[in-house]
């Protein structure tokens, strides 16, 4: 595998898997210490029965993964289902009180919010498998992201990206071409599908690559006087192009529902959206920007009533079989060694046609993002939406 200069823990990290799904032998021994073969899963007594209250994302088939999960553990799973990470975040403050969930899956960049709330608990690292996950997964800048004060708030599940569904017919592109710029067009009036806090992101992003920002935008996510600086002129310019949107979305129903239904030919969605939309006509492509990129997995509830039971979830997840299904779930990307291997092909494709050339050098993974800094986003996405 050809060494590109300059790349993170986490970018190394996925270039090496989406290229193993390239060629996956030649990638495999590249990839040396990760091997073909991953761990193997190891009951525990202790929890070898029992049963998980589970709060993930809604428009994915978990049914498959616990069935799976429970066929190897004897662990019922009941599965909660939010359509995004607010509603999540909402839902576990509300679980404080009422101990109906154990484990909940945000992405990496949000657990200082979960922490500085009281809401979570560390996870007993001893009976995890922190070694079973491809380098740049549990470790690197995703590993700083988890801990806070020595402790891991955090273990991985999946990893993917959120970049450019288009239309082939009405709006086709082509890599180094699409742009983050496109989605506030004018030709593109009424026609463009946004999550709303992300749309600000992409919005301050290709204005910094455009130079027309005070700071740079990346700076925006250390502190709320930066922040407001810069994203007071990102709401400006954002709403002079509201017209653009037909539809926000939330969760991958959503999602699906602008393009199939509602008339949206652009947009900005999880790679997900981009996979379920495929034979649609629609095509899913990284910006010249970079993809925004997410590392998505379990914390682990502070009333959890099942702690011996989520730490067996996490674990199984940490496996080949595990990380493959619950990449095959989201249409997305495994994070434990091993799991590669058991991608599907159709899912190898799709990517390949995704991230060509240097794109995965320029994946761009969202920042640490404090309490604080939600709080703020939050404010600002309501005032795009609400213009």
């Amino acid at each position: 595998m050809t060494k590109i200069k300059n790349l993170t823990p986490a970018q190394e990290t996925a270039r090496a898997a989406i290229l193993s799904r390239r060629n996956l032998l030649k990638s495999a021994a590249a990839l040396g210490a990760v091997g073909l073969a991953g761990p193997l899963y190891v009951r525990g007594a202790m929890s070898a029965s029992g049963e998980l209250n589970y709060m993930g994302w809604s428009g994915y088939d978990y049914k498959t993964i616990f069935d799976a999960f429970t066929k190897d553990t004897g662990i019922k799973v009941n599965f909660v289902e939010q359509p995004d990470q607010d509603a999540m975040f909402a839902q576990a403050k509300l679980a404080l009180q009422t101990g109906a969930v154990d484990v909940v899956e945000p992405t990496v960049e949000r657990t200082s919010a979960w922490v500085s709330n009281g809401l979570v608990q560390p996870w007993d690292t001893k009976k995890l498998s922190m070694e079973s996950y491809l380098p740049g997964m549990a470790d690197g800048a995703a590993g700083e992201m988890a801990q806070i004060e020595g402790k891991r708030y955090h273990v991985p599940a999946v990893w993917g990206t959120e970049a450019i569904v288009f239309s082939k017919t009405d709006a086709p592109t082509s890599y180094g071409k699409a742009s983050l710029g496109d989605l506030f067009d004018d030709k593109y009036v009424g026609k463009v599908c946004l999550r709303a806090h992300s749309s600000l992101a992409a919005m301050g992003r290709w204005l910094d690559s455009q130079k027309k920002l005070p700071k740079p935008f990346i700076d925006s996510y250390k502190d709320e006087a930066t922040m407001k600086e810069v994203w007071d002129v990102v709401l400006a310019e954002a709403i002079k192009h509201k017209a653009n949107v037909v539809q926000f979305w939330k969760g991958e129903n959503e999602a699906q529902a602008a393009y199939r239904t509602n008339g949206a030919i652009i947009g900005l969605n999880w790679d997900s959206t981009g996979y379920n939309l495929r034979k649609d006509g629609f095509g899913f492509i990284a910006p010249k920007e970079g993809a925004f990129a997410w590392n998505q997995g379990m914390v682990l509830m502070a009333n959890a009533k099942n702690v011996e039971q989520a730490h067996e979830l996490a674990k199984w997840v940490a496996t080949a079989k595990g990380a493959a299904a619950w990449a095959k779930a989201f249409s997305a990307n495994p994070v434990a060694r091993g799991a590669i291997e058991l991608a599907d092909p159709e899912v190898t494709a799709f990517y390949n046609e995704a991230y060509p050339e240097d794109a995965l050098q320029k994946l761009w993974w969202w920042p640490a993002q404090a309490a604080w800094f939600l709080k703020r986003r939050a404010e600002y996405a309501d005032k795009f939406q609400a213009a």
